[in-house]
């Protein structure tokens, strides 16, 4: 608008008695909440800063690790006792040096080998009853990889030197065994009995039956027999003594003898007969029927 226009506008104007003053801010209860959440979240800032420093000393967090649990450049160093509640899964596990790992569990311990394809290959189970494990072949070698005992479907092999078995009752193979020595231990007899079924040793070269320091006895309920088929059986021994021998039943005349000679019947029966002047064995035929 023209000047004229503006002034007589400003001259009509009612007059005031001073400047008017706007407040600009919060006030009253506003103000009060806004102090109040402002304090309370530095209390809570507090607390948890508090909180974070106490979980850091009981936890002992520091630069290599957490606790026991230590960060190396090979991985994670364990001190001290652990308890895993759930699968623990790690390439190598291994004490430090001189010192022995042990696992202990309340009812087993169970180590399992899978594949690409988590099918389990090998399975160790120890629990309070048995030792189980579950593979194609179980092996046990020495240090220097010697081989001590393997078992497959197939064979059981034992690669120690001296296989001792130190039951009351020794040891029961219901099938064959084969092995170059049987032994018994210094001062202790060795027994081979089969109480239900026969008793067979075969060997391609020969079975020797050697006791150096004592008797050797072969006993049966119904007989006892030794067969050489092309070659021979020899006794030899400073005494051979046939004690149960059938006696024959004629009797020289004049004085009785206390000696006797040997008599084999047709069908490989022995007898003794009283020797006499001449042979005495045609005389006790009656011992062969």
């Amino acid at each position: 608008m023209p000047q004229d226009q503006y002034a007589h506008h400003r001259s009509t104007m009612p007059g005031s008695e001073g400047p008017q003053v706007y407040k600009v801010g919060i006030y009253g209860w506003r103000k009060r909440c806004l102090y109040f959440f402002v304090l309370l979240l530095m209390i809570l800032i507090l607390v948890n800063l508090a909180m974070t420093i106490w979980i850091l000393k009981v936890m002992n967090f520091t630069i290599d690790g957490m606790g026991n649990l230590r960060i190396t450049e090979k991985g994670l160093r364990l001190e001290g006792d652990s308890e895993f509640l759930q699968p623990l899964y790690a390439k190598e596990i291994r004490s430090r040096p001189g010192n022995a790992l042990y696992f202990k569990s309340a009812r087993n311990v169970t180590v399992n080998i899978l594949n690409d394809q988590t099918k389990v290959l090998t399975q160790l189970i120890t629990g309070p009853k048995a030792v189980e494990a579950y593979g194609k072949k179980f092996e046990v070698k020495t240090v220097s990889g010697k081989l001590l005992f393997s078992a497959d479907d197939n064979e059981v092999v034992v690669g120690a030197e001296r296989l001792r078995v130190l039951g009351a009752e020794g040891t029961v193979f219901p099938k064959s065994i084969e092995t170059p020595n049987v032994r018994a231990d210094p001062f202790k007899e060795l027994r081979l009995e089969s109480p239900t079924r026969s008793l067979v040793m075969e060997a391609p070269k020969g079975v020797e039956i050697n006791a150096e320091a004592g008797n050797m006895e072969a006993t049966c309920r119904t007989e006892l027999r030794l067969e050489s088929k092309d070659g021979e059986i020899k006794l030899d021994a400073a005494k051979i003594k046939l004690p149960r021998l059938p006696h024959g039943s004629y009797t020289p005349t004049g004085t009785r003898q206390k000696v006797f000679e040997i008599c084999v019947c047709a069908n490989g029966r022995l007898f003794l007969s009283q020797a006499g002047t001449g042979s005495t064995c045609q005389i006790n035929t009656s011992v062969c029927l």
